[in-house]
């Protein structure tokens, strides 16, 4: 029966996927709120302050945009959102590296104690006219025209009772212009018919976020004057420097879209760069997850001060933001402690099951920790 035994093969491997998942996340579903304190009844179940307190432990370096974040959850915490549109919609624009997939992944990790609890959409593969069908469905006349099948999953787009689905465009500016048009329809009725016209798909129950790295050169420009001499001596409010990035924003993406369909984005928040000072917390970041994933094998490791600077100092790169700090962290730490687990580890020995990493020259070394 090979049929069946490829359906248990397939079963096993997705249950030893989400096991392996859950040992990377951040913990279960945060607890529910029960009702708000004045009494308003709401359809949504859930605790913005323990989620917001999850996000920002997660995200660091970006306030405007936590605190966009936390206004919209109230908003659809109170239930006062237009029912005939998706829940919400935003855009966050800005450098590679800063935070925009991870704020979408941290949200459903801490509404749904799954980080890959959202319908992903990468629109660089929807980047040509005739891929537009992967998201709109076959047109009729077509093979699969019948089908209406698409790469939405809309199980994901509804939620969960109690709380709203999470639907994420990532790098928005790559997708062909069919496939904004039909992102413009989702956006104004919070439906979206497949070509055929046989099925369709709600977003109304659903937050709907956006990436793009539209303006990130121009905004690299903008922050590398504000460093030169004389610029840097001439002092700048936040609130200032902001009203220019978003300048410069509003330029970048009115050239790429039309107006009305940037019109019918609910909130546009710019990232930050990585600044330098944040990058040892960042470090820091790194090792709590990495010490999630030891948790398999008994074992956590500690850095000494000296190889937490070393490794900010060898990740810190803002042009390609976290993701060169945890090439440097897997480059630096995680290879060569893979090398010491499976060489001079000894679990029966090393009852302690606590390793310290310290600094010899540019060599990262371990060694157990007696307690």
């Amino acid at each position: 029966m090979p049929f069946l035994n490829d359906m248990l093969d397939e079963s096993s491997r997705k249950r030893l996927e989400r096991k392996r998942l859950a040992e990377d996340g951040a913990g279960g579903v945060l607890p529910m709120q029960p009702s708000t304190p004045d009494g308003i009844e709401s359809r949504y179940r859930f605790d913005v302050d323990a989620i917001m307190q999850a996000i920002r432990g997660e995200i660091l370096g970006q306030e405007v945009a936590m605190d966009a974040l936390e206004r919209m959850l109230h908003i659809v915490r109170a239930d006062i959102a237009d029912p005939r549109r998706p829940l919400h919609t935003a855009l966050f624009l800005g450098p590679t590296g800063v935070g925009k997939t991870e704020t979408v992944r941290a949200l459903a990790r801490a509404l749904h104690g799954d980080a890959d609890a959202f319908c992903r959409v990468d629109m660089n593969t929807l980047s040509q006219e005739h891929y537009a069908a992967a998201l709109t469905g076959a047109p009729p006349g077509y093979v699969g025209s019948k089908e209406g099948t698409t790469i939405l999953n809309q199980d994901l787009i509804e939620g969960s009772l109690g709380k709203p689905g999470i639907v994420l465009f990532d790098e928005l500016e790559k997708a062909s212009d069919e496939v904004v048009q039909a992102l413009l329809n989702v956006f104004d009725n919070g439906i979206l018919t497949v070509a055929s016209g046989e099925r369709t798909y709600s977003f109304r129950n659903a937050l709907v976020f956006m990436t793009s790295n539209l303006g990130a050169q121009r905004l690299q420009r903008f922050e590398e004057r504000r460093q030169r001499f004389p610029r840097r001596l001439i002092p700048s409010t936040p609130a200032r420097r902001r009203e220019k990035l978003d300048r410069i924003m509003e330029r970048e993406l009115l050239r790429r879209f039309a107006p009305e369909f940037v019109n019918r984005i609910d909130t546009i928040t710019v990232f930050n760069w990585m600044q330098a000072p944040l990058v040892e917390r960042l470090v820091d970041l790194e090792l709590v997850r990495l010490n999630r994933r030891l948790r398999r094998h008994n074992v956590e490791l500690r850095l000494q001060s000296e190889v937490r600077r070393f490794i900010a100092r060898e990740g810190f790169d803002r042009k390609f933001g976290a993701r060169s700090l945890r090439r440097a962290m897997r480059h630096r730490v995680e290879a060569p402690l893979a090398h010491y687990l499976l060489t001079e580890f000894r679990s029966a020995t090393d009852a302690a099951h606590a390793l310290e990493a310290q600094l010899h020259g540019r060599t990262i070394r371990f060694r157990p920790v007696r307690e």
